[in-house]
């Protein structure tokens, strides 16, 4: 059962609504730890000195902004702490706005809020106006002694905040050498069209369990193998190969036919035969796992081999 990681009040007006902070995120990053490849101890890391390479100790070490090589302002901690943005229980609302006036690029980190005790009746209302309204509420609360901006939104019967980046923080495309070309040839109307028609083919609605690390699984089969005893085989992917500017309109005829699954038309400049259509996350989800049965399966026959 997840735990509340603080707690305080949404406030906007006069209202005040009591509630709890809940982590919306689990996290499945797979972690490792470094060793000794020899007789696989574990490494430490140690605070060393630059100047004589002795280790520091936590009480000794204070905080620098580097001004240029070797020149720095130094803070204490104490110093920093008196810095630190008012510690308040208040998620202060600044502003009601549409969901699509923010773009996604803002969002940070994404938390549930729930009702304190008592607090029900007025967290209902407060979810019900703003699904009602199809607003986001956009506020300021401090967690972790740092000020965030932040998104409050419904999903369902619950509300979400999400952190948000602020302005300052976003780098704007036409800082970014190469992103914006200076100047584009307009796209043919028949390329225009045959593109329209692609993102047509493969618009769906949006299922997140079709989605699933593929990376992290095959490492975790590969652990959960190796932990086995097996001999795990190297596999090659292939690299996708960019589409060249010259072979536009055939790359554009050669996907169309291939999300299809029809073969592509006669005189098409595209070459070799179509591909086939992709996988659904459900056919994906069954290869995954074939591959864990096939998987268990091996290591049976290796313990009864043993």
């Amino acid at each position: 059962m997840a735990r509340a990681i603080w707690s305080g009040s949404i406030s906007f007006g006069l209202l005040n609504v009591p509630v709890k902070l809940y982590s919306a995120v689990s996290r499945r990053q797979i972690s490792f730890r470094e060793l000794r490849a020899s007789d696989s101890s574990r490494v430490r890391h140690k605070r060393v000195a630059e100047s004589d390479g002795e280790e520091v100790a936590y009480d000794d070490i204070v905080k620098g902004y580097e001004l240029g090589p070797d020149q720095y302002v130094v803070f204490s901690r104490d110093e920093l702490e008196e810095l630190d943005p008012k510690k308040t229980k208040a998620i202060e609302v600044e502003a009601f706005v549409d969901l699509d006036d923010i773009d996604p690029i803002y969002f940070v980190q994404p938390y549930y809020l729930g009702p304190e005790p008592g607090a029900e009746r007025a967290y209902a209302l407060l979810v019900k106006a703003m699904s009602d309204e199809r607003k986001v509420a956009v506020a300021r609360f401090v967690l972790r002694n740092k000020e965030h901006l932040a998104a409050l939104r419904p999903m369902g019967d619950v509300l979400t905040l999400t952190t948000m980046r602020f302005a300052d923080e976003i780098v704007p495309p036409s800082e970014l050498d190469g992103v914006v070309p200076d100047e584009v040839e307009n796209p043919k109307r028949k390329e225009l069209e045959m593109a329209k028609q692609l993102v047509g083919s493969l618009t769906s609605e949006f299922d997140p369990d079709e989605f699933h690390d593929e990376y992290r699984d095959e490492l975790m089969a590969r652990i959960e193998a190796k932990a086995q005893g097996e001999d795990v085989v190297q596999t090659v992917s292939e690299e996708p190969t960019p589409t060249k500017a010259p072979d536009l309109m055939a790359a554009l005829e050669e996907s169309l036919a291939a999300v299809k699954g029809e073969p592509l038309a006669t005189g098409s400049k595209g070459k070799g035969a179509s591909k086939p259509k992709r996988k659904s996350g459900s056919k994906r989800a069954a290869k995954s796992q074939s591959k864990s049965k096939s998987s268990s399966r091996s290591r049976s026959k290796a313990k009864a081999g043993k």
